[in-house]
């Protein structure tokens, strides 16, 4: 099985085991897709072009109002969230859930599939 496969697979089960996540990619910090468990009609180049311009202006952010390194960016919608956390290797998990969502569970279940990601990568 080739890395692809095997990222795209711990996507896959992070949300069979969250019920509330909807999608979720893996996404490099120059904005190229790496995996995801993305919906048909969702433009992946989109996505991930905008990811990585979050996560650079919450670095920068987070620079300037002297808050350290960015652990994760949060972006509250009426329809949901979309949840970026930095997964090593140059690369950021991206998870998008439903309005429902626990939080706290997806961030647990975020940090576990960072840590199979990072066995991969």
């Amino acid at each position: 099985m080739s890395r692809v496969e095997h990222l795209n697979k711990i996507l896959r089960a992070l949300q069979s085991g969250s019920p509330d996540v909807e999608a979720s990619a893996l996404i490099s910090e120059d904005g190229l897709m790496i995996a995801s468990a993305l919906p048909a009609h969702v433009d992946e180049a989109r996505v991930a072009g905008m990811s990585a311009t979050l996560l650079s202006l919450g670095t920068r952010a987070a620079t300037e109002l002297e808050r350290g390194d960015v652990k994760e960016v949060l972006v509250r919608g009426t329809d949901g969230y979309a949840v970026m956390v930095a997964a090593g290797g140059g690369t950021l998990l991206l998870v998008m859930a439903n309005a429902a969502a626990k939080l706290g569970l997806i961030f647990l279940d975020m940090r576990r599939a960072v840590t199979d990601i990072a066995k991969v990568l």
